[in-house]
């Protein structure tokens, strides 16, 4: 059925449903007639009238432009087509007869004939005027009418249905005694009125599907009649069992559709008719008759009598019932009160159908069969009365409502229905998401409107709602919990990764343009647009940042709102820096916030709830400069300048949580925030100046901590808050080994980083010996799990805080480094190699597989809840002990011991290795250790290279070395033997796929890769002064380096430029070179099955000379792998603790690893995409030179590191090699890159690598990889001059279970190719039959083949392997019997058969009809037949004996 047009639509859609109409050649509702035209004159009278043409609009046909305003022609009269006027007739006359004057109207007056009317007298009344009227003395004796009718109608009505009371006998029986049928059809019930027998149903009183619809004239009536009589008729002749049984056939073969809408149509009939019969009859049911008895009515309208009569009892089972002295109670209205009735019973469900999902006033998703009690609000709804709770439909429907309650309370209902979705309490319970749902219907905008209701109630619960959806609930803990881990203050951006497809669609401009139209064409777009990609830039959008400032100081709401609104700011800073700016930016809204909620006086607080937060200190309030400040360094800059906050720092530092006039919860996490706020600031190298004031109360907390810690259960706010401060001391001593560049320098960047800390050395030299007591005191705990995990980050901290203080103390100029190198002897010996000794130490190793990411991906598995355009870390349901984000992981505690470690070994080489003793080594000891007679050997250049261990640093006082009495340095480096450790490599350099980079997966994988690389540091380290590892560890270490470079996300920018310079290319990880690996290579290849020749020398040979040439390899890969130069800087600038060059805190959005999967063919790539480049075609000076490091480097992998490549696949491997040939015409003839990448070919080649092998899967970088075949083929055919292994490569693709597009292309296109593919069926670096089994089943490319051989293109002394593999699949094909081949296939099979029979080459023609098998060993390349196989020869004799072969030619 075509649908109506509706509001909105467009021309076009118009035409489009013309077109279906016409297309459906229905009959139109209004048939068009056209007249014939005035000046057609006669010629049109006898023609019929058009009724099948249809007037059809084309907008081809219409002008462009309207037609010119132009004064129409004068108009002539014309007679009439169907009215001519004679030609004889008078005018006077004709006049005359149709003259129409008052006299012929006035001459036909005929008077009414009164004798029989009876005179009625007017009645005579004892008042003067007629009485005034009343409404309630109008209405009463009279019935009330359905619907609402007003005193007018109503009085009409009554006259009308007096002067029927007057009317025959006959017609009031007529109208009041039906058929005895009806009145039995009435009196039954739904159910025996559908098996009742239609012929004693009123419906035989007149056609009702019959109508005569479309017949002209009089005769349709008739006609609807007859056909219905005839059917009456039909009927009455049947028995009721046979037209029971042609009803249910007749119903069994009509659509069911139309049977229920002839039955609503049949049944609104019957309504009309009974609504006409109430409205003729608003009186009593039964008539009056003037001299007979009243004629009562039937059974049929007896109910509908009494409820005429009787409106004062309705039918429903009201609860009251209504009284007539009630007010605005006189008409009651039945369907207003159904609300008033009991609730239907609870329906049951009985099948698996889903049902609309139903929530109580708490947000709990209510269960279907869950039967409450109707006291608990949760029934006041419409749809599925009987069932509690209310669906999302209706909450939002009561969010517009006019009474502010109702819609708080629908704000409120919708905030906990979020809360719980984000915590995942509804599972698999509903269908789809919740959010999702509530996003697509415009909720965001919903929230924001509600904001700016002038309602308090409705702008706490919109601030609520806001807060539940934007703040995903144990984001903001974890981030809290892991502030004082390894760089723990940094954070990824939480935005949206996923970048804005339409703008990418829409602006294909070049990068350039594109950056700087970005913001204007962003600014402009509407809210709701932006909304769908990112809901905070949509939220910003809005306006919504002036609301909240006004909220907060205008409006001084209750505490949990301005609760709410600092927790939405803090979420909205750690969107982005954008972001962050726009809240410092806003107009006074952080000076409101650090008014109201940070003062420096407040009146003092009880114990209980309070009922204000203004001018109350406030903890979340001091988090939200905190997140603005890590944003970036202006940011933080800004807030210590513009807004005091030093004074505030100052005063809730300076004084004891006990003795604030806070509540201690309160107070605890104030004073916790100050400290991060400040370890913030000092970050940047900001707010040291604070220090020398608070260094008094600073050793003051610190001097507690012991005591705080020896309290049995330490308290998780005094863990956190000693973590702080301990963090904060940290980022203070780094800031004092900061040392100032020379004033030289004239730049600005020079001018900024002069001011250097004014926190000095002497300052921050007496923190250790009190933050080394509480280390002491925690790793007593170590043997307690329980207690363990209690202490949190402080064990953690406390590492941190020494490894940064021995770094500024060795960056110290002026300083005796001996007494450094004692120190740090005496903590390695007293602290730490106990420490590694502990076996509880050890079980922390063995805990690393259970709670790394890597090795568990589900543990970063995806919440339930997650919306794309708004992103979160999903801990809502909080993380597993055993896990990196729990209670129990060893992953903080670890890296801090590594990154001590490090510097340590970094400072003090002799810790990392084991020096012999010697009369030419110096001794130092250690005064007051407890090692007893233990010593240890130092060397002098040791000493030369103290203070930062990098050759050329100033040297330290070497004039006067003390005597030493130990014997063996302690090794550090043991860590590294640990079994833990090393299985945990193992899992993690195991090839999996890709971890999903989600918010929460980045954070804790940046985590797991900081422990990754400072293991390998520390490796690395003691590869260079140890004696040589094994080769086990050091294979598996450098196996760990290269998985780790593939997998660092951004932000580790110095980690990866570090792994390259240090572990990926360090000869003593390759342990392969010294243990017979290049002749273990060699034996390899030459015990090799399915390698038909070896293309070039030996595998050995170029191994060995790449292991020599490592450091220029090397220095390839950190030219072609290099990282933008501004995440590189700012990367080492957080790493290696240079304050002054940090930029900010907050980490860009992680889309994708730093470096790709294929990266160690990255410089091949370069190369060819710089000679695609280079119109000229030239390739660099160093082509050579980079293609043959890069080569060099993908041997070495593919040959002892085959891990590294898992990623990379086949067809991926063999696209990045014909590269090589495709960057000019002469780098593949250089001998070294011959050998190289016949090496790899060869490698590429063997059968397990080459079942892998497909060229049909997607490529990174490629287009398909047809196109670069084809892009291949002529470049061999332009340079090539029939060099072996670019045929090798041209040949590989070409195997049978491979596109045939790509022999196509060869055959097809650059058939001259042919000549110059002269390998050598000996090379072939795969087997013969992978290119003749199975046979070939496209018939274009048998042509092809038949047409090359033929024509001499293709002959056996050019091309061997392709003349092979053309005869064998030419030689299957012409003798196929096979039955179920088509006609088209029958018929080219014959033809070439016959073609063949008469060639005249009797070498090719014997080489098509006698091939048997193919065979490389051979010269052809396969084998023949002496003589035609008996299933040959009768084939022939076959096609002899139909004609198609001649005969008297031999076939022998």
């Amino acid at each position: 059925m075509l649908s109506r047009p509706k509001p909105g639509e467009s021309e076009v859609d118009l035409l489009r449903f013309q077109s279906q109409f016409l297309a459906a050649g229905a009959t139109p509702a209004v048939q068009l007639v056209k007249k014939g035209s005035r000046r057609a004159g006669d010629a049109n009278l006898e023609q019929p009238p058009l009724q099948d043409h249809r007037d059809v609009v084309m907008l081809d046909s219409l002008p462009d432009l309207p037609p010119a305003l132009v004064p129409a022609p004068p108009k002539r009269a014309r007679p009439s087509p169907g009215h001519l006027l004679p030609e004889h007739e008078d005018p006077e006359e004709r006049l005359h007869r149709h003259d129409q004057h008052i006299t012929a109207v006035l001459t036909k007056i005929i008077e009414r004939d009164t004798s029989s009317m009876p005179v009625n007298l007017p009645v005579s009344s004892g008042v003067a005027f007629p009485p005034v009227f009343h409404r309630s003395q109008g209405r009463q004796g009279k019935p009330v009418t359905a619907g609402k009718r007003s005193i007018f109608a109503q009085e009409i009505a009554a006259r009308r249905a007096s002067g029927a009371k007057v009317s025959p006998v006959r017609e009031v029986e007529s109208i009041l005694d039906p058929p005895e049928s009806a009145m039995t059809c009435e009196a039954l019930t739904p159910r025996e009125w559908g098996s009742q027998p239609p012929w004693n149903s009123y419906s035989f009183q007149g056609p009702h599907l019959v109508t005569g619809k479309g017949l002209k004239g009089q005769e349709a009536e008739q006609e609807a009649q007859t056909i219905h009589e005839e059917n009456v008729a039909r009927l009455q002749a049947l028995a009721p069992e046979e037209i029971l049984q042609e009803q249910q056939r007749l119903l069994a073969q009509l659509d069911p559709s139309l049977v229920a809408f002839l039955k609503s149509h049949s049944c609104t009939r019957e309504q009309a008719e009974e609504k006409a019969t109430r409205e003729q009859r608003p009186g009593r049911p039964s008539a009056e008759v003037i001299g007979k008895e009243a004629i009562a009515p039937t059974s049929a309208s007896v109910p509908r009598q009494e409820n005429e009569l009787e409106p004062e009892t309705p039918a429903l089972a009201l609860p009251v019932t209504p009284q007539k002295e009630w007010l605005h109670m006189d008409t009651v209205e039945l369907e207003k009160l159904h609300w008033t009735q009991d609730l239907p019973p609870l329906r049951r469900q009985q099948t698996q159908e889903r049902m609309q999902a139903r929530f109580s006033l708490q947000g709990e998703l209510l269960a279907p069969d869950m039967d409450l009690p109707t006291h608990l609000g949760l029934h006041h709804h419409g749809e599925e009365a009987e069932r509690a709770g209310y669906s999302l439909q209706e909450l939002f429907h009561l969010t517009r409502s006019q009474v502010s309650q109702q819609r708080a309370l629908a704000l409120h209902v919708l905030a906990q229905v979020i809360g719980r979705a984000q915590a995942g309490e509804f599972g698999d319970r509903l269908v789809g998401s919740v959010l999702h749902l509530l996003l697509d219907a415009g909720f965001l905008f919903l929230l924001r409107f509600s904001l700016d209701d002038r309602v308090d109630g409705v702008i706490a619960a919109a601030v609520r709602a806001l807060r539940a959806l934007l703040v995903a609930p144990g984001d903001e803990e974890l981030l809290d919990s892991t502030f004082s881990w390894y760089h723990g203050a940094l954070m990824f951006a939480l935005m949206p990764s996923q970048e804005d497809k339409e703008d990418e669609d829409e602006d294909e401009e070049p990068p350039a343009e594109k950056a700087k139209t970005k913001s204007p064409e962003e600014g402009n777009r509407p809210p709701s647009d932006l909304a769908r990609h990112d809901i905070i830039k949509g939220l910003l959008a809005t306006n919504l940042l002036p609301r909240l400032r006004y909220v907060l100081e205008v409006t001084c709401p209750g505490p949990s709102v301005v609760l709410d609104i600092l927790t939405v700011l803090i979420r909205l800073a750690r969107h982005s820096l954008e972001s962050a700016t726009r809240v410092l930016e806003c107009p006074r809204l952080v000076e409101t916030v650090v008014r109201e909620f940070l003062p420096t006086s407040w009146s003092p607080m009880g114990s209980g709830p309070t009922s204000s937060l203004h001018r109350v200190p406030c903890a979340p309030a001091m988090k939200l400069l905190r997140v603005l400040a890590s944003a970036s360094r202006n940011i933080a800059a800004r807030l210590l300048s513009g807004f005091d906050l030093r004074s505030r720092l100052s005063r809730f530092i300076a004084e004891d949580p006990q003795d604030l006039a806070l509540p201690l919860e309160e107070a605890e996490t104030l004073s916790t925030e100050a400290f991060r706020l400040w370890a913030v600031a000092a970050s940047y190298g900001l707010g040291s100046d604070l220090y020398r004031e608070l260094y008094p109360v600073l050793m003051q907390a610190l001097q507690d901590v012991p005591k705080e810690l020896s309290s049995p259960p330490p308290r998780p706010l005094a863990v956190q808050r000693i973590a702080s401060l301990l963090t904060l001391l940290t980022q203070l001593t780094l800031a004092a080994g900061h040392i100032a560049p020379e004033h030289n320098s004239h730049s600005a960047e020079a001018s900024l980083l002069a001011g250097s800390s004014s926190v000095t050395w002497t300052q921050v030299s007496g923190l250790q010996p009190l933050v080394e007591p509480c280390l002491r005191q925690t790793l007593k705990l170590l043997p307690r799990p329980e207690m363990w995990s209690a202490l949190g980050p402080v064990p953690t901290a406390c590492l941190l805080f020494l490894d940064a203080y021995y770094q500024a103390w060795s960056q110290q100029p002026g300083l005796c480094p001996e007494d450094w190198l004692q120190d740090m002897e005496r903590l390695s010996e007293g602290l730490l190699l106990p420490l590694l000794k502990h076996p509880s130490l050890g079980s922390l190793w063995d805990s690393l597989g259970c709670c790394s990411p890597l090795c568990n991906p589900q543990s970063c598995a995806v919440a339930p809840e997650t919306i794309s355009s708004l992103a979160s870390l999903g801990c809502a349901g909080g993380h597993p002990p055993l896990s990196l984000a729990g209670s129990a992981s060893p992953f903080p505690f670890l890296t801090a011991l590594l990154s001590l470690l490090n510097t340590l070994g970094r400072i003090h080489k002799g810790l990392c290795g084991q020096v012999s003793a010697g009369g030419q080594d110096g001794r130092i000891a250690g005064e007051g250790t407890p090692w007893g007679k233990e010593a240890c050997f130092v060397k002098p250049s040791l000493l030369s290279l103290a203070g930062d261990g990098r050759p050329g640093s100033p040297r330290r006082h070497r004039s006067h070395l003390p005597n030493l009495n130990t014997l063996a340095l302690p090794q550090l480096a043991t860590v590294l033997a640990a079994p833990g450790l090393q299985d945990y490599f193992l899992r993690c350099v195991a090839p999996v796929a890709a971890l999903h980079l989600t918010p929460f997966s980045a954070w804790a994988l940046r985590h797991e890769y900081h422990l990754q690389y400072l293991a390998l540091t520390l490796a690395q380290r003691a590869a260079t002064l140890q004696p040589p590892m094994s080769g086990t560890d050091a294979a598996l270490c450098h196996g760990m380096a290269l998985a780790l470079l593939g997998r660092l996300l951004p932000g580790s920018e110095h980690l990866a430029h570090e792994l390259m310079l240090s572990c990926v290319f360090r000869l003593e990880f390759l342990p392969e070179r010294a243990s017979g690996g290049p002749e273990a290579a060699d034996f390899s290849d030459r015990l090799s099955l399915g390698s038909g020749g070896d293309l070039g020398c030996g595998r050995g040979a170029l191994l060995a000379q790449a292991c020599q040439d490592l450091p220029s390899i090397r220095s390839c890969y950190l030219t072609h792998c290099s990282l933008a130069r501004a995440s590189l800087l700012a990367s080492q600038a957080l790493y290696r603790g240079e304050l002054q060059r940090v930029p900010a805190l907050l980490l860009p959005v992680p889309k994708e690893p730093l470096l790709p999967t294929d990266w160690p063919f990255l410089p091949l790539i370069q190369l060819y995409h710089r000679a695609s480049d280079t119109p000229s075609g030239l390739p660099p000076a160093d082509t050579v030179g980079t293609a043959l490091r890069a080569l060099q480097w993908v041997l070495v992998l593919e040959s002892w590191r085959p891990r590294a490549l898992w990623a990379v696949s086949p067809a991926a491997r063999l696209a990045r090699l014909m590269c090589v040939f495709l960057v000019d015409s002469e780098l593949f003839r250089e001998t070294p890159i011959q050998r190289l990448v016949a090496a790899l070919l060869a490698r590429l080649c063997q059968p397990e690598v080459l079942s892998n092998l497909n060229l049909d899967c997607p490529l990174p970088g490629l287009t398909s990889f047809p196109d670069l075949y084809a892009n291949f083929l002529e470049h061999f055919e332009a340079v090539s001059f029939g060099d072996h292994l670019f045929g090798a490569l041209i040949l590989l693709p070409l195997q049978r279970r491979f596109s045939v597009t790509l022999r196509l292309a060869l055959f097809g296109e650059h058939v001259g190719a042919l000549r110059a593919l002269g390998l050598p069926l000996t090379q072939l670096p795969v087997s013969l039959e992978c290119y003749t089994a199975p046979p070939e089943d496209n018939l274009a490319l048998l042509q092809l083949y038949f047409r090359a051989l033929v024509t001499g293109a293709l002959r056996p002394r050019w091309c061997p392997v392709l003349y092979a593999v053309a005869v064998a699949h030419v030689n299957s094909f012409i003798f196929s019997q096979d039955p179920n081949n088509s006609d088209e296939i029958k018929a080219a099979c014959r033809s070439m058969l016959q073609k063949t029979w008469l060639l005249t080459d009797e070498g090719l023609r014997q080489h098509l009809l006698h091939y048997k098998l193919p065979n490389s060993a051979l010269p052809e390349g396969f084998e023949l037949y002496p003589q035609l196989p008996p299933l040959r020869q009768q084939y022939l004799q076959k096609l002899r004996i139909s004609g198609v072969l001649p005969n008297g030619v031999s076939d022998t």
